[in-house]
């Protein structure tokens, strides 16, 4: 039974950075119609970020000046606002142009971007092809109840990943940007006829959704403790596979989805003998039974043509 417990709380927090990078997929996907296949790397950029600052502020001394806690808060909000603008920068240099392309346009210019970000990364960073020691900014310790071991830095990814999907959505279902996004994900026309600016709604979708996937690279980077340039990639896959199964463009199938694969993949490492080395072939194996059996996803609505 403890061990039963103890590989729920390892599916969550796989659950928590597939859900956060599967929010970003779908926020894209409802307001531009396109897949965003770099946003994997967009997050495992946010973690370099984050090393980056950690580094700016021992050098300047930053944690003599504020308590270690809240000066890793302020450069994790640094590191998500940064990943946020960055974000927003790629729309509108790789993806705006082809707005009005053909839909494998952005597609084929997302996946060079994903590219030239690994690159960039491995080129450019310190010893960038290795993989890099990710800083212990999360508390160390754990409680024990009866035996079963449960770790503050697990219970902190779980209270943040929890909150900020809460935050997110309150934000989308009463603001007047979160409605704004709603609409252009329902009906880009029609938002822009009742006077909704397309390209500012897109850029705060793009600021959120790159924001979040900061988040998730630096909650990833401190929970397994190092990353690497190339985890994007296999993390995008994963992410856009759970924005899938939970339905495209819809926030809260997304969530369900990242849940879903992450204790798929869990439970096929812990249940599964040798299931260690095919986690993936059982994880993507439901992905191909949704897209049989559900194509529109778990909470996504089948949409008819009318021709």
């Amino acid at each position: 039974m403890l061990g039963f417990l103890e590989q729920i709380i390892n599916a969550l927090l796989l659950g928590c950075n597939y859900a956060l990078i599967a929010i970003g997929f779908s926020l894209f996907f409802g307001a531009l119609n396109v897949v965003h296949f770099s946003h994997g790397d967009v997050c495992i950029l946010g973690s370099f970020v984050f090393i980056i600052l950690y580094m700016l502020a021992f050098s300047v001394k930053l944690f003599n000046v504020l308590p270690p806690c809240f000066g890793v808060l302020v450069l994790i909000a640094a590191t998500v606002v940064i990943t946020g603008i960055l974000g927003m920068l790629f729309e509108k240099v790789v993806i705006k142009p082809f707005r009005n392309s053909n839909a494998l346009m952005p597609l084929v210019a997302t996946v060079a971007l994903g590219l030239i970000i690994r690159e960039t990364i491995r080129l450019f960073y310190p010893e960038g092809s290795n993989p890099q020691i990710f800083p212990d900014v999360l508390p160390q310790g754990y409680f024990d109840i009866s035996g079963f071991i449960l770790r503050y830095d697990n219970l902190i990814i779980l209270f943040v990943t929890f909150a900020v999907i809460t935050l997110l959505f309150f934000f989308i279902r009463f603001s007047s940007k979160g409605r704004a996004i709603r609409a252009v994900s329902q009906d880009t026309e029609a938002a822009m006829m009742m006077g909704i600016r397309l390209d500012s709604t897109i850029a705060m979708t793009f600021l959120i959704g790159s924001g979040l996937g900061a988040l998730a690279g630096i909650l990833n980077g401190a929970y397994i403790s190092l990353i690497r340039f190339d985890m994007g990639l296999m993390s995008g896959v994963k992410g856009w596979s759970a924005a899938t199964i939970g339905g495209l463009g819809n926030i809260y199938g997304a969530i369900i989805g990242g849940f879903l694969f992450g204790f798929v993949e869990t439970f096929a490492c812990a249940y599964v003998p040798g299931g260690t080395a095919y986690k993936d072939v059982f994880a993507f194996s439901v992905v191909i039974f949704f897209l049989i059996f559900r194509p529109s996803g778990i909470l996504g609505e089948k949409v008819y043509e009318k021709v």
